[in-house]
């Protein structure tokens, strides 16, 4: 499936948050105000 995707340019959207934002992200989940998928970025850990 990634190779089919690779291939065909089929790319998914996400807004990549520091891992301080993860609260803020929980509570927009909740609140059901998310158009795309939270992916943290790892290198913003202490």
């Amino acid at each position: 499936m990634l190779d089919y995707c690779g291939k065909n340019n089929i790319v998914s959207d996400v807004e990549v948050i520091a891992i301080d934002q993860i609260n803020e992200a929980y509570e927009r989940l909740l609140k059901q105000n998310v158009k795309y998928r939270f992916v943290i970025d790892m290198s913003t850990m202490k």
